[in-house]
């Protein structure tokens, strides 16, 4: 753990170095404020996994430390820096229950310990080195004898509920006679609400269908839905409403990174399935995988990767002139990663140069800043400057940049990753200005809505079917696939349902052909089902049309 520990403050600090220079750590305050974040994320990671803990003291944790952070950070550089350990901080604070390497009794002493701290979480934003601050002393973590030797009165190391009685008690979790009931937390307010509406719009089309042709052996499926808003700070509060109030079966189309680090440790915690999440971070993809938790799209390293092999290979771009735009989270480091990855195989010597990242706050629309740091760095390097951004944002945030950047930075190549909501950056793209839509680049981990294919076909016959209305979209496209593959593995599990069962009826899911092009296969060392990627480019009317990546 602190090995894991010190690689991300290294990776956070040398990040923020490359943005603002060497002077900005000169101080010692984003040395502080890094190792802050790192700290308060572990333990709200870890206190989000114990169901014991109000959820209300993790969000006044967490909204304290976004408070602070205002008052800290003084560019965007840094409040990427210090979100990005923050967010690093909740899957190691996750990870540290699931493993066993600390209680949810001690998760809770830490909890406390900050609460009752007074002190500023993070350094003030004044001159001058930054004070040494008195952090909570963490729960000791048993050493390797005590870890092997028997304890007269042990108490439970994670908050796991005891295994669930079979069927024919009645008593599965989730399942009765007449329906199984899933739960999906996601953004059904804020900025990314489209995002969250989208994916149920599709999963509740593919259970229509399935319900139409009798269920599963009977059961209706039922999705019931929780808003956490893309807000981490309410995951942990919408995730307990779904399984201890709303007793679903597992979890199937959450929506987001952020909220996914917080999410993902409280499933595990209770072994509950953790399916479709629409995310493509690194977190779902352990090697060898989490036993509960299955991903249909492709991974944001994939989708980076082959972007910028295409803007190498095909558009001969040199690797120093492509550069990113992303959120200020775990999802626009994912994405940034993806992009380092794919300079590493391109470049012969390996070696990725300085790559540029710009940024903005998640659930903000605030990009001029980005802006004009690039302009800036223009100015700085006239010889060399950016040609193409690999864009890792959503919707709002992406359109009022390319619609405020496109003469301040002309010819500029945009691109997108899936996360962006394809329908939702047109729409907002045409409304500030139709001219801006030209040439704009999604890549995508579905086929396009506009084929021909049997499976697009079905799908839009479905969509109209149960949702009357409602246009063909790559989100709801992708909830409908998602959900089509579960019904396939629970159809495969038999009669008497339950979490095991559906986890090894989904490993042995092989060449399962869905219709998409490319067969899917899980497996106990494969839980994706596809790495295939789509390329899709806007024309000046907002319509995408396909263009090929290699």
């Amino acid at each position: 753990m602190r090995v894991r520990i010190a690689m991300a403050i290294g990776l956070a600090l040398t990040t923020a170095q490359a943005l603002t220079g060497d002077s900005a750590r000169a101080d010692g305050r984003l040395d502080s404020a890094v190792q802050s974040a790192l700290d308060i994320g572990q333990v709200i990671g870890a206190a989000s996994a114990c169901p014991e803990i109000e959820p209300n003291r993790i969000k006044g944790l967490a909204d304290r430390f976004q408070s602070d952070l205002k008052k800290f950070a003084t560019n965007s550089a840094e409040i990427a820096t210090v979100t990005g350990a923050f967010d690093q901080g909740i899957i190691f604070g996750g990870k540290s229950i699931s493993q066993r390497q600390i209680r949810c009794d001690g998760a809770k002493r830490n909890l406390a310990g900050w609460e009752t701290n007074t002190a500023p979480l993070m350094p003030t934003a004044s001159a001058g080195p930054a004070p040494i601050q008195a952090r909570p002393s963490p729960a000791p973590a048993p050493s390797l004898a005590q870890a092997s030797a028997p304890s007269l009165a042990p108490a439970p190391v994670v908050a796991t509920p005891p295994p669930a009685p079979s069927l024919s008690q009645g008593t599965v979790q989730g399942v009765t006679d007449r329906e199984i009931r899933f739960g999906m937390a996601a953004p059904f307010s804020g900025p990314a609400t489209e995002l969250g509406r989208q994916m149920r719009l599709g999963i509740d089309t593919a259970f229509g269908v399935a319900n139409d042709a009798g269920g599963i052996n009977g059961r209706r499926l039922v999705l019931v839905t929780a808003d956490d808003g893309y807000e981490p700070g309410r995951t942990a509060e919408a995730m307990k409403q779904l399984y201890e109030k709303d007793r679903v079966f597992g979890f199937l189309g959450n929506v987001g990174t952020p909220t996914t680090a917080v999410a993902l440790p409280y499933a595990m915690a209770h072994r509950a399935l953790f399916f479709g999440a629409f995310t493509g971070a690194p977190l779902l993809r352990s090697d060898p995988p989490d036993r509960y938790v299955f991903n249909y799209r492709a991974s944001y390293a994939e989708e980076t990767y082959a972007v910028v092999h295409y803007l190498v290979k095909i558009r001969h771009l040199k690797p120093d002139q492509i550069a990113v735009f992303a959120q200020q989270d775990g999802y626009g480091d994912a994405g940034f990663e993806g992009v380092a990855t794919a300079m590493r195989a391109l470049s012969p010597s390996g070696d990725t140069g300085s790559i540029q990242r710009f940024g903005y706050q998640r659930n903000t629309d605030d990009v001029d800043g980005a802006i004009a740091q690039i302009q800036q760095y223009h100015r700085l390097h006239p010889t060399a400057p950016i040609k193409a951004m690999v864009m890792v944002a959503t919707a709002k945030a992406a359109a009022k940049f390319i619609d405020h950047s496109r003469e301040r930075l002309p010819g500029l190549i945009y691109t997108n990753v899936s996360f962006v909501g394809s329908t939702a950056l047109a729409r907002e793209l045409m409304a500030l200005n139709p001219k801006n839509t030209d040439g704009v680049i999604v890549t995508q981990v579905v086929p396009s809505v506009d084929g021909y294919a049997s499976i697009v076909l079905s799908y839009k016959e479905a969509l109209a079917k149960y949702a009357p209305g409602e246009a063909p979209d790559f989100v709801s496209f992708e909830g409908y696939l998602d959900a089509s593959i579960m019904i396939e593995g629970l159809r495969r599990t038999g009669p008497q349902p339950d979490t095991e069962k559906l986890v090894n009826a989904l490993e042995s899911i092989r060449d399962f052909d869905i219709g998409v092009g490319v067969k899917i296969s899980f497996g106990s060392g494969e839980h994706q089902a596809l790495h295939k990627i789509w390329g899709t480019q806007l024309d000046d009317k907002g319509h995408y049309k396909p263009i090929n990546l290699e």
